[in-house]
């Protein structure tokens, strides 16, 4: 592995950037929501530090990989990454407005209760086409399961919540696509 400066930078500051200048932007409001996980109760602790773990090694490997934008792989990665960036982008930006109840329902929110988790993903999927990288790949899957054990925990904090509206939200959209 050809480590790289720029292979990192690429592949972590954006996702890590857009978030918090997007919302610093919007209102400091959508900031303390955008920092905001639930609390962890029993056997959802595992899943979190699992997702700790891993969300830093998602951070630090791309460091220390190539990007190779040659054939299939490389233009179905850049073009991942694009499409990702543009829906983490959108939701981010949707996910600033909620309704008077504090619900995000329009929008991508329509689609995916979790639309930034799902840009998430494919940017990093984008990420392993573009370096093809079977250790960000592994690293990837193993994220993505602790993420669906911390969404659980969000929809059981959003339920507590914001009861029955949330509980009719969950009825009528997916929880990824």
């Amino acid at each position: 592995m050809e480590k790289t400066f720029f292979t990192g930078f690429i592949i972590v500051v954006p996702i890590l950037l857009i978030p918090f200048l997007l919302t610093s932007l919007l209102n400091k409001e959508a900031v303390k929501r955008a920092a905001f996980f639930p609390p962890v109760q029993g056997k959802e602790k595992v899943a979190y530090i699992v997702n700790i773990a891993t969300t830093l090694l998602l951070m630090v490997v791309p460091f220390f990989l190539r990007i190779n934008l040659s054939g299939l792989m490389g233009t179905t990665g850049l073009l991942l990454l694009v499409l990702s960036l543009v829906m983490y982008g959108v939701s981010i930006v949707q996910f600033a407005r909620p309704d008077d109840s504090g619900l995000n329902t329009t929008g991508l929110y329509r689609i995916s209760r979790n639309p930034m988790y799902v840009a998430f993903f494919f940017w990093f999927t984008g990420g392993c086409l573009l370096t093809r990288s079977w250790l960000l790949l592994a690293i990837l899957i193993v994220f993505q399961v602790s993420v669906h054990f911390m969404i659980l925990t969000e929809e059981r904090w959003c339920r507590e919540q914001f009861g029955g509206p949330y509980k009719d939200y969950m009825k009528k959209v997916r929880r990824y696509i």
